[in-house]
């Protein structure tokens, strides 16, 4: 679940999982996977971060995200077969 905010200034809490489609035309406008629109303050790429922060904690708390240095692909394993 990721906080935004309303365009008349209220708290909204929205499950990030149900993100269908987020446009950005003047308002940030989110597209739910059941239909409904939420207009928020935000902007598209705050949105975004947030969906991805909220997403690595998840991760981080199942213990399935590793940490920063073990994220680092060995360049051997870029080799082109």
């Amino acid at each position: 679940m990721i906080q935004l905010t309303r365009l008349n200034r209220e708290p909204v809490v929205v499950n990030a999982e149900l993100i269908a489609l987020l446009e950005t035309r003047p308002d940030t406008v989110l597209k739910l996977s059941t239909g409904e629109f939420v207009r928020v303050l935000e902007s598209g790429e705050e949105v975004v971060e947030r969906v991805i922060a909220y997403r690595r904690r998840l991760l981080a708390a199942a213990g399935t995200f590793p940490a920063a240095e073990e994220r680092r692909i060995p360049e051997a394993s870029l080799a082109v077969v």
